[in-house]
């Protein structure tokens, strides 16, 4: 690194150009705010209709079968996997459901823990918390 009485120049040169290594700076400058890569479009909820139930096999060095489902956000049609957390909540979920998904929580929009590539959960069905459903303290109500 530069240190001379006349090394000023060198180290804004430095600077500027390392400062493309940091992601946030990266992301700001060319104005990527992930929309494009976010399904939900930056909100932090979305309605979605459900198109099949599946298992998702956990990752290494767990084994389990995760219950998800396959959803069609409303809001621009795409399609993401949604987990439905608890035991036993995927049989309050059915084909056709309208559901409304949030983020999972894991790290930087990520995944969270053995799930491979789902990234949200399932919170409510048909307007009912599926929490409600699932400890008995309502039932699901046909459409």
């Amino acid at each position: 690194m530069a240190r001379g009485e006349f090394a000023a120049r060198k180290l804004e040169e430095d600077r500027r150009r390392w400062r493309w290594k940091d992601p946030n700076y990266k992301r700001r400058v060319l104005r990527r705010k992930n929309k494009k890569l976010d399904p939900l479009e930056g909100a932090p909820q979305a309605r979605a209709i459900v198109l099949e139930k599946r298992g998702v096999e956990a990752r290494q060095p767990n084994s389990a079968i995760r219950k998800c489902v396959r959803v069609q956000l409303i809001k621009n049609g795409k399609q993401v996997t949604a987990f439905a957390p608890g035991d036993g909540a995927i049989k309050y979920i059915d084909e056709h459901d309208e559901v409304l998904i949030e983020g999972l929580g894991g790290r930087k929009h990520g995944p969270k823990g053995d799930l491979w590539g789902v990234k949200y959960k399932v919170i409510k069905v048909n307007n009912q918390s599926l929490e409600m459903l699932r400890t008995g303290r309502q039932e699901k109500m046909k459409r």
